[in-house]
């Protein structure tokens, strides 16, 4: 996977008149996240309610099948079946992620409703996550602010103390998919971190899914036992933080995209040239309503899911050549997790390996 530079092939007549920036002086600082928007189709901003809930009906009806099948099915599927539940969760929080950035519905009660239900079987609270997350999109890859996977400057992994890097070493290599287990515990329930009408939503959501939890587990235990919460529970869950840890991963981490520097970072390039589109299979992709079509989501949270391929298609018309487009397989994870450790402003991305080598 690379990132070219080189300059591209001329923009269509269409996306001239509409904007003055080409993409031959794209690297111009003046050059502005309206100035790429302008090129997008206007439907790709509009939402359609009737796709909308028809997605979430079919997510539903998804989960509720690889519940049945779970109740039913013979030991030897349950690892097949759990993949499956994993997944369809994962679509639920896609689907709530939408509703957290405002593009599932029109009325901002109802996103917030959606995405606090969606989320639930997830032990997810909805505003801590909404407006963490809101975070990493205003300040995408710019370094000591963005919290989405940053790498650690070396400077700041020698201040760990061994037993903290041996654990670094591992999230950051070939067990990154127990990473997102980690900023779910740490990040989302503590609302004494946010101030004002922020920290009273975090603290309803983070509640709310306490209460949730206090009764759904029990009862789970008392209807199916122990081997009940893991079957119909945990190892769908553990699944669902696989999805979350890779495609946030993906997102935005390659050997050729780098966190910038605060005073080199420029936001429309950022959205742009620093964030990842990845294929995954059809029925992963199906599933998770293509939230890995990601560059236009970043250029703007504006576009519903259903709309993102569209956009796509107009961006590599228009902006191609500052596209990076990948495949999912076992190599793109190990380019990352081998290579895409710690972060040097002359050296870009650094390995555990290269660092102690020096």
């Amino acid at each position: 996977m690379t990132l070219s530079i080189n300059p591209p092939e001329p923009i269509s007549s269409t996306a001239t008149e509409a904007n003055s920036f080409s993409p031959e002086n794209a690297f111009n600082q003046q050059l502005r996240l309206k100035h790429i928007l302008k090129t997008l189709p206007k439907q790709c901003f509009q939402k359609d309610m009737r796709q909308a809930w028809t997605a979430l009906a079919m997510n539903v009806f998804m989960v509720g099948l690889g519940y049945w099948a779970l109740a039913i099915a013979p030991w030897y599927l349950l690892p097949v079946l759990w993949v499956f539940q994993g997944t369809a969760l994962t679509g639920f929080f896609v689907l709530a992620h939408d509703c957290g950035h405002r593009s599932f519905a029109k009325r901002r009660w109802v996103n917030d409703f959606v995405g606090h239900i969606l989320i639930l079987p997830l032990i997810y609270p909805f505003h801590g996550w909404r407006i963490m997350h809101n975070l990493h999109h205003k300040y995408t890859n710019k370094m000591d602010v963005d919290n989405a996977w940053q790498p650690p400057r070396p400077e700041a992994y020698d201040r760990f103390n061994s037993v903290v890097q041996w654990f670094y070493r591992r999230l950051r290599g070939r067990f990154w998919w127990l990473s997102s287990i980690i900023h779910w515990a740490g990040l989302h329930f503590d609302w004494r971190q946010f101030q004002g009408k922020a920290r009273e939503q975090v603290k309803f959501s983070a509640l709310l899914v306490i209460g949730f939890a206090a009764i759904a587990f029990p009862l789970l235990f008392l209807t199916t036992g122990f081997w009940g919460i893991v079957k119909f529970w945990f190892m769908p869950w553990m699944v669902y933080h696989f999805w979350m840890s890779t495609f946030t991963l993906v997102h935005h981490t390659a050997p050729d995209i780098a966190f910038q520097e605060p005073d080199q970072w420029h936001e429309a390039m950022a959205q742009l040239a620093g964030t990842v589109h990845c294929e995954y299979p059809f029925w992963v992709e199906w599933l998770c309503h293509h939230i890995n079509v990601h560059v236009p989501h970043h250029l703007s949270t504006a576009i519903p899911s259903y709309r993102l391929r569209m956009a796509h298609e107009s961006l590599r018309e228009n902006w191609g050549s500052y596209l990076s487009e990948t495949e999912f397989s076992w190599q793109l994870m190990c380019e990352i997790t081998d290579h895409c450790h710690l972060y040097d402003a002359d050296r870009s991305y650094q390995s555990f390996k290269e660092y102690h080598s020096r």
